[in-house]
């Protein structure tokens, strides 16, 4: 996976919201207020949110969850270790499903991401 590619899922994620915004704009307003309360650092840092969210990304088949929180995860300093284990503990509840995310998808995301930083 290139580094546009995930340049390029997160920017056709913001344009899809923009065009959305356009027919709904309190419900978009009040849902990026709403997740960025959620990412905040807290008694949970925003690191770990992120591996949460990656993780959940991964059970739900969210590819663009995945690559925005896994990008975002490493941003906030977390480790290659530290992703494999959020993302292996995702595995175990998902079994097959979450698994093939985690070795294709989310290892590809990683590579990038790890490239940049």
């Amino acid at each position: 996976m290139q580094e546009q590619m995930i340049e390029q899922g997160i920017m056709d994620y913001k344009e899809g919201v923009s065009k959305f915004a356009k027919h709904m704009p309190d419900v978009v307003n009040h849902y990026h207020a709403f997740t960025d309360a959620c990412f905040q650092d807290g008694v949970i840092a925003k690191k770990t949110k992120h591996l949460i969210g990656m993780s959940l990304g991964i059970q739900s088949g969210d590819e663009y969850c995945i690559i925005y929180h896994t990008k975002n995860a490493v941003d906030c300093g977390a480790s290659e270790q530290e992703v494999m284990e959020a993302a292996s503990v995702c595995a175990a509840f998902g079994g097959g499903y979450a698994m093939s995310q985690v070795v294709t998808l989310l290892q590809d995301t990683m590579a990038t991401v790890q490239k940049v930083h």
